[in-house]
């Protein structure tokens, strides 16, 4: 999805090496923001069967490799960060700030979930940051943040319901584990009819183009299709979310 905020906010074809550098961003980001997760929960990793083969868990790696690999990590996103803008490069603490915060959320709210769309819907702001170096014609940008974080968070819950009877015992917040896994795929339902009413918006106010219109459809079935098979997580969360964004992606591409 960062992509999306690049050619959203490109008037030309953007630089083969700002594609490049905002590739390396937002692998080193995710790198920070996964290695920080597994660090983080190592412990709670360690007492849940479905995440007790992980890397820390099992004891394949140990903590200090784990934090070699958050420094490289670290150091490729914010090299890239600053290669790109000082702008960017001023901006980058930010999601940082997230990635440390939102693996606690789950230890005291339900509202955890928002916490990972919070994490990815900063990924299109920053593509968009990198074009324009700075907020202006921010406007237009942030209809595509406000897509990720309901549809971020609403497939977050989703994949949280393989971990309902988990969370149960060990005291953890999540929809599922609060609400029951029937009321918490409601919400999620919610905020992905959400997400398909702002993609719509992007599409009145920004886009403009009647050759989004099959775009946003094949997105909006999409978002109905993860619904309907939210039972199936492995289908649901891992597949059909990918395909999501590549729609969204070429709808911006090529109403552009």
């Amino acid at each position: 999805m960062i992509y999306s905020g690049v050619f959203l906010a490109s008037k030309e074809r953007p630089r083969i090496l700002l594609l490049v550098l905002v590739l390396t961003a937002a692998v080193g980001a995710r790198l920070v923001a996964m290695t920080l997760n597994r660090i983080i929960d190592r412990e709670i990793d360690k007492h849940n069967p479905r995440t007790i083969k992980r890397e820390l868990p099992s004891g394949t790696m140990n903590l200090k490799e784990s934090y070699g690999v958050l420094l490289f990590g670290l150091v490729l996103y914010l090299i890239s960060a600053k290669m790109i803008s000082d702008f960017c490069f001023y901006l980058s603490p930010i999601p940082l700030v997230v990635f440390i915060i939102y693996p606690y959320l789950k230890r005291f709210t339900p509202l955890a979930h928002f916490g990972v769309g919070m994490g990815l819907a900063m990924g299109p702001l920053g593509g968009f940051f990198a074009v324009t170096g700075s907020v202006e014609h921010i406007g237009i940008a942030l209809l595509l943040p406000l897509f990720n974080l309901f549809w971020a968070t609403g497939f977050d819950i989703i994949y949280s319901t393989l971990d309902e009877e988990f969370d149960k015992k060990a005291g953890l917040f999540s929809f599922p584990s609060r609400f029951g896994k029937k009321k918490a795929l409601q919400i999620s339902g919610v905020l992905h009819i959400l997400a398909f009413l702002v993609l719509l918006a992007l599409v009145l106010i920004s886009l403009k183009a009647l050759i989004a219109l099959p775009f946003l459809l094949l997105s909006g079935f999409l978002l109905w299709f993860e619904q309907h098979k939210a039972e199936d997580v492995e289908l649901a969360f891992f597949k059909i979310n990918i395909v999501v964004g590549f729609s969204v992606l070429f709808m911006i591409l090529m109403s552009i």
